[in-house]
């Protein structure tokens, strides 16, 4: 069966718009941070916690599993790709819950509105 160019390039299209739409459906909208550069190592101590960051925009978050052993009160710009900054802030208590559970944090207020944002690591 031969196949015309239209049909190639319409059916390419197709394929494009698949993958566009699965990749606007990924982790990157609820803010999970999945990228192991941000966090050390795939697979040793020191890869990346998980970050959900509600109602994103745009929004990142990388927290590192040698900050949790740290359990210093850090403050953290999740600006990502959006127009503007929040800050997040985990003390020391908050890192100690992260070493058996998850915590939940609110962002600071800008640009009009926070965010709720879980990490588990």
């Amino acid at each position: 069966m031969k196949i015309t160019r239209l049909a190639f390039i319409q059916g390419s299209f197709g394929v494009c718009t698949a993958g566009l739409l699965l990749a606007a459906c990924g982790s990157d909208d609820d803010g999970a941070n999945d990228d192991p550069g941000a966090g050390g190592k795939t697979g040793g101590a020191t890869t990346a916690c998980t970050a959900n960051i509600m109602s994103n925009h745009g929004h990142k978050l990388s927290v590192t599993q040698a900050e949790v052993q740290a359990g210093s009160a850090k403050d953290y710009d999740i600006q990502g790709t959006s127009s503007h900054s929040h800050t997040v802030t985990l003390s020391a208590d908050d890192f100690a819950a992260l070493a058996s559970s998850s915590v939940t944090v609110t962002s600071s207020s800008d640009a009009g509105h926070s965010h709720q944002v879980e990490i588990s690591c």
